[in-house]
């Protein structure tokens, strides 16, 4: 199962829709407590982030990792130390914005199969 943490209702229509069209089981996890809840009653495999969620995308960022889930977190190209904030807080892969957008359905297929 891949989690997904969204700034806004666009970005969690779109990785749900695009997950489903592809047969990837994923559920949100908006806050830390229903990351936990997932973590606890789910296989989990990745979780996607969105740095654009703030200091709470770092505190689910490090759950994941701290949990040993793979984590991705993608935001704007122009925030440099929001992106290597991600990087700190250890997200294994960091991405911008456009490039998630662009590859998503290649990263949940991939994560998905993991």
């Amino acid at each position: 199962m891949i989690l997904y943490a969204a700034a806004d209702l666009i970005w969690a229509t779109k990785i749900k829709g695009t997950a489903d069209a592809l047969g990837v089981a994923a559920r949100p996890a908006r806050t830390l407590e229903m990351l936990e809840a997932r973590l606890a009653d789910s296989p989990v495999t990745a979780l996607l982030v969105d740095l654009e969620k703030g200091e709470e995308a770092l505190t689910l960022i490090a759950r994941g990792q701290a949990a040993g889930v793979r984590v991705l977190a993608w935001g704007p190209h122009v925030a440099k130390d929001m992106l290597q904030a991600a990087r700190d807080a250890g997200a294994t892969d960091v991405m911008t914005r456009g490039a998630f957008d662009h590859n998503l359905p290649e990263l949940l297929t991939r994560l998905g199969a993991e």
